[in-house]
């Protein structure tokens, strides 16, 4: 086997003056503004009936609801302390610079966000949501690119070619290979365990096919819940079927006493059996024409 792709990039893009301007930071900035450009360009051919004007608010109140919603969320579910925080260290919800955002958290953020604006412009809900849903992919797709470049998130140990080694994992390749003294060889072979590139499968799946199939789905008008239906049934699918070679949240591991239930994979069967309703809606709802483009606010 040839050396295997060693994960040891510099997580710092650059400085300016003191402060460290990160590549995951930089992934955030980078997907708010495709959701704009691409958003603005669905606008101007008549899938939503708002100016643009609107259009920035709709955009910065999402913004704000993945920040918010993935934040909580993750402290909520995910944060190694357990719900404690809440009482013991409150002020822990925002040390965002110790990492810490979850997707199904930031989806309910901007969900709230989108209901709350679709009021205010007398909008139907699910307009609202078919909308937004082609664009949020080109996101998710680039903070797992984020998580790469950070080395973090890495899968299980495997013997594909593929696999790829993470220093950051050190300690739990040597624990590994102590209860599984099979793959010693390979961790004296290679100073580390290969492990899946599970970020690289969550970019690949999440972000390019889940962007191109729905983007394209989005091109013609649509009956009503068809689009935000196949955005939930095809990210609940690909992140379930991920979570079998990514390894868990070590302060949660996994559940029911299996080795493959995670805490991911229970979030995201509601999405597929969400998605697979709203398809069924859509059966019977109303197909939308364009709109005419509205320019004032």
């Amino acid at each position: 086997m040839s050396q295997p792709f060693v994960v040891e990039l510099n997580p710092v893009a650059f400085h300016l003056g003191p402060i460290q301007v990160h590549w995951y930071g930089l992934m955030y900035l980078l997907g708010f503004f495709f959701v704009a450009v691409l958003g603005e360009y669905r606008r101007r051919h008549g899938r939503l009936p708002v100016s643009r004007d609107a259009l920035g608010d709709l955009f910065f109140y999402g913004m704000m609801g993945v920040i918010i919603g993935g934040r909580v969320w993750y402290m909520l579910f995910y944060y190694a302390g357990g719900i404690r925080w809440i009482w013991t260290e409150p002020l822990a919800l925002f040390r965002v610079w110790d990492g810490g955002m979850s997707f199904h958290g930031g989806m309910l953020g901007v969900l709230a966000a989108v209901w709350w604006w679709s009021r205010r412009q007398r909008l139907h809900f699910f307009d609202t949501v078919d909308f937004v849903a082609p664009l949020v992919p080109i996101g998710l797709g680039l903070g797992r690119l984020g998580n790469f470049i950070n080395g973090e998130l890495w899968g299980k140990p495997t013997t594909l070619a593929w696999g790829m080694i993470y220093p950051n994992a050190h300690a739990d390749d040597v624990a590994y290979v102590d209860s599984h003294p099979a793959w010693l060889p390979q961790l004296q072979q290679f100073g580390g365990l290969l492990r899946h590139p599970s970020e690289l499968y969550e970019l690949a799946l999440e972000g390019v096919v889940m962007f191109f199939v729905i983007w394209l789905v989005s091109m013609k008008p649509r009956p009503r819940y068809l689009v935000s239906g196949l955005f939930a049934l095809m990210y609940g699918c690909f992140r379930f079927a991920v979570e079998f070679v990514r390894l868990p949240d070590p302060q949660l591991g996994y559940y029911f006493g299996t080795q493959w239930v995670t805490m991911g994979q229970m979030q995201s069967l509601p999405m597929i059996v969400i998605g697979l309703w709203l398809l069924a809606l859509a059966r019977r709802a109303p197909t939308l024409p364009l709109a005419p483009v509205a320019t004032k606010a």
